[in-house]
């Protein structure tokens, strides 16, 4: 039984966590055509864009209704109408995204009797999709957020229609980067299906140049498609945070789904495309099993630096689940559990206990480890427990390529694999030399 301890701390002394607006966001920019917009100050709305910004390296659209101290006492109906009126003269969205904050949530608005009378003052917004995210800051994290800009859409968008037997729905949680999603595109492709991937971050923030630079996301989940995903024949959760957005499709549309809690490992993996096999009828593909022999072959050249190494994680809870599990497989020791926000997944974590904390709890518990793996604020931890430290998570803002990086699969298990044991031998080298 596994023991989740919650920092009784008033304060966050070194903070892991980031918020739910910023989590929300994070959705909403893989959806094309898109402007989310923060009801908070400007603050709120430039911190999460930096922090977006210095994680992909991209621009990043993202808007505010610019609350004051005067508008957050009278209400903040006005700004939230100015704002949208503004981005739809300015910038012509094809859909905005509107995320509450901690200031706007305190006050206690009724978001949504807002958004109906704003509509009914303006008969031309009835054709532009409003996704409304409750988000406040201090609840939740950035899991949290990103999860009910999802299930907000599911609940919003989907339209119903006939059931297309080819077509799928691929719901993937915040765990999973721009290039985990292009692979997962590619391994649901390879069996025939039409993918609707939600949110499609391998579209908008993989890392590309756009031919025509635009104010909103040039690339996504589309419109189109999102009123098509009631005509899926089946949902595919990657992401225990998924599983609420899997239940609404099931609810209004009678579609089946499966939750994949992870997809770093063989075992896993295997699961995946077992899965994808039994729905299609398709074999799987050649280049899937050449992948998997040079999985088994990576396995069997690292073990030698992975067996009994005690690694600490401080993570958000599904890859913190999906990292941990994936180690003990490889014969490591969890030796500190590090998380942001409480989840079904914490209690089936291979370890004795879990803490729900910030990075001094994470330094406290993690002291004595072969290898650290969190974001890239545990830099200074790292330096200080003299621990080799494998950034992983968001944000990571002192390394490159994070829009193109794939953990998942075969192939990106095969890459963790390397990446990991190369920081691994290299500290063993260091140590004999110490000698």
């Amino acid at each position: 039984m596994v023991t989740v301890t919650t920092s009784k701390k008033a304060v966050a002394v070194n903070p892991l966590k980031q918020s739910q607006p910023l989590g929300a966001a994070l959705a909403f920019l893989g959806l094309k055509g898109m402007m989310p917009l923060f009801h908070g100050s400007q603050g709120c709305t430039a911190f999460a864009k930096v922090m977006l910004v210095r994680h992909f390296r991209e621009a990043i659209p993202l808007s505010t209704t610019a609350m004051t101290e005067v508008a957050t006492i009278l209400g903040g109906e006005d700004n939230v109408e100015q704002a949208i009126l503004t981005l739809l003269e300015k910038s012509k969205p094809e859909i905005i995204g509107l995320c509450t904050t901690g200031l706007t949530e305190t006050r206690g608005e009724d978001m949504e009797g807002i958004l109906r009378l704003i509509r009914q003052r303006h008969p031309e917004l009835v054709d532009v999709p409003i996704v409304f995210a409750s988000t406040p800051d201090f609840r939740g994290a950035l899991q949290d957020g990103f999860a009910v800009a999802v299930e907000s859409m599911m609940r919003e968008l989907p339209q119903p229609g006939a059931v297309r037997p080819d077509q799928i729905t691929i719901l993937a949680s915040s765990a999973f980067t721009p290039g985990d999603i292009q692979e997962l595109q590619e391994i649901t492709a390879a069996f025939g299906f039409k993918a609707i991937v939600v949110p499609n971050l391998a579209a908008s923030l993989d890392g590309h140049l756009a031919d025509n630079p635009s104010a909103v996301t040039n690339g996504g989940t589309t419109l189109a498609e999102l009123r098509q995903i009631g005509c899926s024949v089946y949902t595919l959760a990657f992401g225990e945070s998924m599983r609420r957005a899997a239940q609404i499709l099931e609810e209004r549309f009678d579609i089946p789904y499966e939750v994949f809690p992870q997809l770093t490992g063989l075992g896993v993996m295997d699961d995946l495309l077992q899965g994808l096999m039994d729905l299609s009828g398709v074999p799987v593909p050649e280049k899937y099993r050449h992948q998997r022999r040079q999985l088994q072959d990576a396995m069997l050249d690292t073990h030698f630096y992975f067996g009994r190494k005690r690694v600490s994680l401080a993570l958000e809870p599904d890859l913190l689940y999906s990292t941990a599990c994936w180690l003990q497989t490889m014969g490591c020791e969890v030796q500190a559990a590090v998380t942001t926000t409480r989840s079904p997944l914490l209690e089936k974590l291979p370890v004795e206990s879990v803490t729900i904390g910030d990075l001094e709890d994470f330094e406290q518990l993690a002291a004595g480890s072969d290898l650290l793996i969190t974001n890239s604020n545990g830099a200074a931890v790292s330096r200080r427990l003299h621990i080799p430290l494998f950034r992983l998570g968001f944000p990571v803002f002192d390394r490159l390529g994070n829009g193109l990086r794939c953990t998942i699969g075969y192939r990106g298990t095969t890459q963790l694999l390397f990446d990991i044991g190369n920081l691994l031998l290299e500290e063993e080298e260091n140590h004999a030399h110490r000698r």
